[in-house]
C-alpha cells in the first residue's frame, strides 16, 4: 500500500518537469502520457498547466482510482474528499486556496477546478501529500511512474524533478514596496464571513498576498494589535474580535505564525503593525473580554470623544504596551515592528489633568511638552527593548504627514495643515529621528502634487532633509484610497506614478507603502496595471 502512495509523489514531481520544460515544448499540443509501473493510465482529461500561476493541475479521480484511494465529490458543497488506503483524509473545496489533511490545514497553489466533469487539483498539494518516483521524458512527453514495489533498472536513475519556483517578487535592492493590511473593522483582512472558518480565513490571506505581489509589492504591514487585543496567542491581551467575531475567543490556528510563513514563502517582508494606545473603537465595554485592558486597568483608560484610549501619561500603562509588543518580537520571525500615529487623539478633549500632576517627576510646566515627553519615553524604551532582543528587527513609525507648519515653526514644512503630528498628536518625530530611536519613518503623505494646503512634493522635500545623514530610512506613505475622489489630483492613477517618480529625486527615500491593501485590490482607475507597468520598467 505504501508503495502505491509513494508512486503518487513521483507523478506530481514529474508534472513539475512539464512546467520547467522549455517554452517551445510547453506550447506543443501533444498530450502528456502517464505510465504507472509499466501500465498506461488513460484519462479523458489530461494534466495541464495554468500559465498565469505556472501550476500544473492533475486529474485527481483517475490517479486516485489507480492507487485504490476512494474519492467523493459533493456537488452541493463543491467539495472533494479523498480517503487513502492508509486512512488519510484529504478535503478540498472549489474556490478555496487551502485544503485539510486529517484536519490539518494545507495551502494549495491553486484552487480545485472542474474540467469536463473531472476534479483537478494543483500539483504542489498532490506532491506534498502523496508520493511517486517519476522520470519525465521531454522527447515523447511521457511521465513514467515507479512505485517502490518495482525494482529500478541498474543503469538508470530517477531524478525527482522540482517544480519551477514562482516568479520572484521585487528585489529588496529596488526598495520597499509595501502595503498596509488593516484588520480593524475587518477592513482588509480577515472578512467577517471568515469568522470561525480558518480554511476560508487563511485562503483569503493567501489570495491577498498573491494579489499584492502580483502588483509589485515586496512587504506587508499587517495590523496585529488593532485595539488593545491581538491576532496571536498572548498572555497579556485577549484575542481580537476581528478573528473570530468574539473578543477573547481563540481561533483554531495561529494567524500571525501563518501570515509570517506565507509572506516569507514569497520573499516578502512581514512587519507587525501595532496600534499602541487605542484601547477600543468605541466606549462600549460589555462585549470586551475580562482580560482586556479596560477591564483589568480601568484607571488607565481615557474616554475621548466616545473612544477608549490607554493613557500615555501612566508609566505602567506604557510598559504594558511594550510588553505586549515584545511578545511578538521574542516569539515570531517578524522583519519589523511598526507603529501608526495613534498616540494622543487630535482635536478632542483628553482628560489627563490628574495624570499630569501625578506622573510628572521632571516637573515639566507645559502639559503639551509633558505629553510629548510621554510619547518620547515610550518610543525610546520600546526601541531599546526591540534592539536588545533582536537587532535584526526593524523598528519604524508612521506619523501624520505634517510635522509642523512653517508658519508656527520656521523649521517646519511649507504647508497649512489644520493639524500636525507635533502640536496635535504630541508626536515629536524630529527627536525620534535625531536620536536614532527608530530605524525608519513612514510619514503618511496622503495629498497630491496639486493640493496646495499640503503639497506632496513639498512634504517629501521636508522629510528627506529631516532624515538626511541620520541613518534613519525614509519610506513614503501613499493614499490609493483617494483615487477617484473629488479631492485635487486624484482623478487619475498617474498621480501615484508621478509621486513615485518624484521620490527618485532623493537617495533618502528608500521605498513606499500604500494604504491600504483593499484600495489597491479594488483597482480604481486601473491602479493595478499602472503599478505593474511602473515597477516592471524600473527593474529593466
Amino acid at each position: 500500500m505504501k508503495a502505491r502512495k509513494w508512486a503518487f509523489w513521483l507523478l506530481c514531481a514529474a508534472i513539475c518537469m512539464c512546467i520547467a520544460a522549455p517554452a517551445a515544448a510547453a506550447a506543443e499540443a501533444a498530450v502528456i502520457r502517464i505510465v504507472l509501473d509499466g501500465k498506461t493510465i488513460k484519462s479523458d482529461v489530461a494534466p495541464y498547466i495554468i500559465p498565469r500561476v505556472n501550476v500544473t493541475m492533475v486529474p485527481l479521480r483517475v490517479i486516485s482510482e489507480e492507487l485504490k484511494a476512494s474519492v467523493d465529490w459533493s456537488q452541493a458543497d463543491q467539495r472533494a474528499t479523498i480517503t487513502s488506503h492508509d486512512g488519510k483524509i484529504i478535503r478540498m473545496v472549489k474556490g478555496d486556496t487551502v485544503a485539510t489533511v486529517n484536519g490539518d490545514i494545507v495551502r494549495l497553489d491553486n484552487t480545485v477546478l472542474l474540467n469536463n466533469g473531472r476534479v483537478m487539483v494543483p500539483l504542489r498539494f498532490v506532491s506534498e501529500e502523496l508520493g511517486l518516483q517519476v522520470n519525465w521524458n521531454q522527447s515523447n512527453r511521457t511521465i513514467t511512474m515507479l512505485s517502490a514495489a518495482i525494482d529500478h533498472p541498474s543503469d538508470g536513475t530517477v531524478t525527482p524533478p522540482t517544480e519551477p519556483e514562482p516568479s520572484p517578487g521585487p528585489d529588496a535592492s529596488t526598495g520597499m514596496r509595501g502595503a498596509w493590511v488593516s484588520t480593524v473593522y475587518n477592513l482588509d483582512w480577515p472578512s467577517a464571513a471568515s469568522y470561525l472558518n480558518p480554511v476560508k480565513q487563511m485562503g483569503e490571506f493567501v489570495n491577498l498576498l498573491d494579489d499584492l505581489q502580483n502588483m509589485g509589492m515586496n512587504a506587508v504591514f499587517v495590523q496585529v494589535r488593532p485595539a488593545g487585543d491581538a491576532l496571536y496567542p498572548s498572555k497579556l491581551v485577549p484575542w481580537s474580535k476581528y478573528v473570530t467575531g468574539v473578543q477573547g475567543l481563540a481561533p483554531t490556528y495561529d494567524p500571525l505564525a501563518f501570515m509570517i510563513e506565507e509572506a516569507h514563502k514569497r520573499d516578502m517582508e512581514f512587519h507587525a503593525w501595532f496600534n499602541p494606545f487605542r484601547a477600543h473603537v468605541d466606549a462600549k465595554t460589555e462585549s470586551l473580554a475580562p482580560t482586556h485592558v479596560s477591564k483589568e486597568h480601568p484607571d488607565w483608560i481615557v474616554n475621548a470623544a466616545g473612544k477608549l484610549y490607554i493613557n500615555p501619561g501612566i508609566p505602567d500603562a506604557r510598559q504594558h504596551i511594550i510588553n505586549a509588543i515584545m511578545e511578538v518580537v521574542n516569539g515570531y520571525d517578524v522583519d519589523g515592528v511598526h507603529l501608526d500615529d495613534y498616540f494622543y487623539p487630535s482635536n478632542v478633549a483628553f482628560a489627563d489633568d490628574v495624570t499630569f500632576k501625578t506622573f510628572n517627576s521632571a516637573k515639566i510646566q507645559s502639559k503639551a511638552d509633558w505629553r510629548r515627553n510621554n510619547i518620547n519615553e515610550f518610543v525610546r524604551q520600546l526601541g531599546n527593548s526591540i534592539h536588545m532582543a533582536n537587532p535584526q528587527v526593524e523598528y519604524g513609525i508612521s506619523p501624520f504627514g505634517v510635522w509642523r507648519n512653517k508658519a508656527v515653526d520656521k523649521t517646519g514644512s511649507d504647508t497649512k495643515a489644520s493639524i500636525t503630528a507635533y502640536d496635535d498628536m504630541y508626536a515629536d518625530v524630529r527627536t525620534w529621528i535625531k536620536q536614532g530611536w527608530i530605524d525608519y519613518v513612514t510619514p503618511q503623505i496622503y495629498w497630491s502634487l496639486s493640493f496646495n494646503v499640503a503639497r506632496y512634493d513639498k512634504l517629501v522635500d521636508w522629510w528627506a532633509e529631516e532624515v538626511k545623514g541620520t541613518g534613519v530610512d525614509l519610506y513614503i506613505g501613499h493614499s490609493p484610497y483617494k483615487l477617484g475622489t473629488k479631492e485635487a489630483g486624484w482623478q487619475s492613477a498617474q498621480e501615484i506614478v508621478n509621486q513615485l517618480e518624484y521620490n527618485r529625486k532623493y537617495l533618502e527615500v528608500k521605498g513606499d507603502v500604500f494604504f491600504s491593501a483593499k484600495d489597491l485590490r479594488k483597482n480604481t482607475l486601473d491602479i493595478i496595471n499602472v503599478l505593474q507597468t511602473y515597477y516592471s520598467e524600473q527593474t529593466k
